[in-house]
């Protein structure tokens, strides 16, 4: 299922975006190491529409959950960066912003009064059966979102799917039974199925080493860091009542319950004087690093020398990044709260990347080369024995029998279906994207009885709603230019 997904997450995208299109899901994930920090900054222009880090991380917090749903729980921050998703938020993101520029340059726009129709029938603000704005705030406060926020992204997403309704893409009756006579031819085929264990590779070490020398650019040391780092002690103070009060009333929207509520101050004391505290050992570390910028710190307080890198990291990703924007000129970082515990950070020495050796890069590259390798030798096999194999026969099958080749997955199935009834010859190989090869013989062929347009009808559907939505980006990609503020996007 992971296989099938990694494959064609391209269109996955599309699905999980239309599905996710209509509601804000039920909280946001960790962000691991694409946590932003700020969400107002900027991170892309497309056109005129600004693409924000708060946009990208609701974006990318949708998409983990409706993959999480797909594997029933089995999804991790492991398998999502296997699965590029923060570069599918960002796209996601890209098209929506496309469309919103061509909604702009059409005049279009999304009224309050469509807006709140749209709200009023969302079942999840509802209470005793009717919309209700109290239950509204608070399901927006426990998905962390304000009314403005959920309504200006709303607003966006009613304004693609208007924009999306002046261009209907729908097949004619001629295309439907065009379509249906495609999808009704059979073919009876021999065929036999070609992998990695039917072809031998020898790691020789000068070979190795060749292949090693055409793409040694590609295998880098971490660039590592040399800090010093103060972890400052935490502050307990006692505070009057009327001190306790004061915080209170004048940051109360911190202090909510479960449902969301507001607190009472007898019921969020504790909560009050941990973030006074905080606040003053925040306070504390903010004097710590000012004393070290200026050479005033006293030589009693403690600092542990360390080198970190993207691989071997005690203080987190968050530090990290913080440490990754540091330089020689400009050493010291301001307090960074770590898991609760606040730390100053002074850069010592930047060990830039450079270029691996061969014995560096060797376990790396071995895997590379066993599978560039296998798939030239199993070509080479399929080029000898492509007119004189010995393979199974099957039944009549069409593009959708996907269940009749037992020697491949469901998915492998279908991408050799697809491929073998658009091939021009009888008799060939196809290669798959698993790496494996598979030899054909096409034996027999017959038209199926098949009168029914029906289904003909929803294929060329699709088939034209793909290219058109394609040639729709392409175009409006040349139209309105994207500018990317963040590397890695």
């Amino acid at each position: 299922m992971i296989t099938w997904m990694q494959r064609h997450k391209k269109w996955l995208i599309i699905t999980i975006w239309i599905s996710t299109i209509a509601f804000i899901g039920a909280g946001f994930v960790g962000w691991g190491q694409y946590s932003y920090g700020n969400k107002a900054g900027a991170i892309a222009k497309v056109g005129d529409i600004e693409i924000t880090q708060g946009d990208l991380q609701k974006a990318y917090s949708n998409l983990y959950m409706q993959y999480n749903r797909m594997l029933q729980g089995n999804f991790d921050e492991e398998k999502a960066k296997q699965f590029g998703l923060q570069k599918q938020a960002f796209e996601q993101l890209k098209q929506q912003a496309l469309l919103l520029n061509l909604a702009k340059s059409y005049d279009l726009t999304v009224t309050d009064i469509e807006l709140f129709k749209f709200i009023k029938q969302q079942k999840a603000f509802y209470k005793n059966g009717v919309f209700d704005k109290e239950t509204y705030k608070t399901v927006l406060s426990q998905n962390r979102l304000t009314p403005k926020e959920y309504e200006t992204a709303l607003r966006k997403e009613l304004l693609v799917q208007k924009t999306l309704r002046l261009l209907p893409v729908k097949a004619s009756d001629n295309e439907a039974k065009i379509m249906t006579t495609l999808t009704s031819i059979a073919d009876k085929i021999n065929y036999k199925v070609l992998s990695q264990k039917d072809v031998k590779v020898t790691t020789d070490e000068a070979q190795l080493k060749a292949f090693w020398e055409n793409i040694k650019n590609n295998f880098m040391t971490e660039a590592a860091y040399e800090i010093i780092v103060i972890k400052q002690a935490p502050v307990t103070k006692e505070y009057t009542e009327a001190e306790i009060e004061k915080y209170y009333e004048e940051n109360k929207m911190h202090f909510r319950d479960a449902g969301g509520k507001i607190m009472p101050l007898a019921d969020a004391k504790d909560a009050v004087v941990a973030e006074m505290n905080d606040n003053a050992t925040k306070k504390a570390a903010k004097y710590t690093y000012l004393k070290l910028k200026k050479g005033t710190l006293s030589k009693d307080v403690k600092k542990e020398s360390m080198t970190i890198s993207a691989s071997n990291n005690q203080l987190g990703e968050e530090a990290l990044k913080k440490v990754q924007t540091l330089s020689m000129a400009k050493p010291y970082s301001k307090p960074i709260k770590i898991d609760g515990v606040y730390y100053v950070i002074e850069l010592v020495k930047l060990i830039p990347a450079r270029e691996m050796t061969f014995e560096e890069a060797k376990a790396k590259v071995l895997p590379l080369y066993i599978q560039e390798e296998s798939k030239k030798k199993l070509l080479e096999l399929a080029n000898k024995e492509v007119t004189n194999f010995t393979g199974k026969t099957t039944d009549f099958i069409t593009a959708a029998s996907v269940d009749a080749l037992s020697d491949l997955s469901a998915a492998e199935s279908a991408e050799f279906l697809q491929k073998l009834f658009l091939a021009k010859t009888k008799q060939a190989y196809i290669t798959l994207t698993s790496g494996k090869v598979v030899l054909y013989n096409i034996l027999e062929q017959k038209l199926l009885t098949n009168k029914n347009t029906k289904e003909g009808q929803v294929v060329m559907n699709k088939v034209k709603s793909s290219l058109f939505s394609s040639g729709l980006m392409k175009q409006l990609q040349s139209k309105f230019k994207t500018e990317i503020y963040v590397q890695g996007l």
